[in-house]
């Protein structure tokens, strides 16, 4: 399937489309460095750091691509009382992302640090704490709120316990009539029942339904749960092999866009916030789907968590 340009919505159409995205946020943090020797302590090398960066990660991501492709964005979000968390809110204000925060003081922000020597990454430290649920309630109250000023709903769930109340949001959002986009992550995706389309990548769907041998095994499989779900689509992410969208009665793949691949860190944000882009412009799966791959595409050249602008998705 080739991307119709012609198709593609102009920027003063994507202006008045409004994302409203749920999820777990998280502050991605880069030490760069030089490499010169080996530790004398350890069989490990010893990198000299230079220079630190911060970058948007988890659904902060997400929200940071639907804004910089185009579109209007609202991020709904825990964060804890701490260092992160104010790195964090001064990133999203730079960027023009309004978050609505629920904050606990017994959570620790999310914070993953990388270590880069020699344009590589060296170790990778995670910090988290998950919230308490009492916390969370408050989220799904200011999520009824915000849904009505909205054209479409975006989960981003990393696992981290900021989507504990995602089924009574699900299905607040589909009684609104809002489509429901969902970056799934584990293995229960009961909860994700009666969203519109989850994005799975492949061994997150291997996961849920096992292994396949053949495309016509997938097709089953995929098939199969979707209609368990009672979802309108599944987008399956298969990396060098394309994306393949199953629908009710009919599946369609499109090729994967060879390029460099520098980092695929944050792809699958990328993928999902232009999905949602284009569904709320009107588009049909299959053609949001052509143009996530694209955007999928594009992003994986460059290093780190990153977004895409308009101009390079469409140009």
């Amino acid at each position: 399937m080739i991307v119709n340009r012609f198709i593609f919505p102009n920027r003063d159409d994507l202006v008045k489309k409004r994302i409203l995205v749920v999820g777990d946020v998280m502050l991605d943090r880069y030490w760069h460095g030089d490499v010169g020797r080996i530790s004398p302590e350890a069989p490990v090398p010893v990198v000299h750091i230079r220079s630190e960066e911060n970058r948007l990660g988890g659904a902060a991501n997400v929200a940071l691509n639907v804004k910089t492709l185009g579109g209007q964005v609202t991020l709904l979000t825990m964060v804890g009382q701490d260092d992160a968390a104010r790195s964090l809110c001064k990133l999203m204000s730079s960027q023009g992302i309004d978050a609505v925060l629920g904050e606990d003081p017994n959570m620790e922000t999310t914070v993953k640090l990388r270590v880069i020597g020699r344009k590589q990454q060296m170790l990778r430290i995670d910090f988290e704490r998950e919230p308490d649920h009492e916390v969370l309630a408050v989220m799904t109250k200011r999520f009824e709120v915000l849904l009505a000023n909205h054209d479409v709903v975006l989960f981003s769930d990393y696992g981290k316990g900021g989507l504990a109340h995602i089924p009574h949001m699900i299905e607040l959002a589909r009684q609104a009539g809002k489509p429901v986009l969902v970056d799934p992550k584990g293995s229960d995706w009961a909860r994700y029942s009666g969203a519109s389309v989850i994005t799975p990548n492949r061994a997150e769907l291997e996961q849920v339904v096992g292994s396949w041998t053949s495309e016509l095994q997938l097709q089953e499989k995929a098939q199969a749960v979707r209609q368990q779900l009672n979802l309108q689509a599944l987008l399956v992410t298969r990396s060098e092999e394309g994306m393949t969208l199953f629908e009710e009665g009919e599946s369609n793949s499109v090729s994967a866009q060879t390029r460099e691949v520098a980092d695929v860190t944050g792809a699958g944000d990328t993928v999902i916030a232009t999905m949602a882009l284009m569904v709320a412009c009107g588009m049909s799966m299959q053609d949001s789907m052509a143009w996530a791959n694209r955007a999928g595409g594009l992003v994986v050249a460059k290093f780190g968590t990153a977004s895409l602008t308009y101009e390079e998705l469409h140009g």
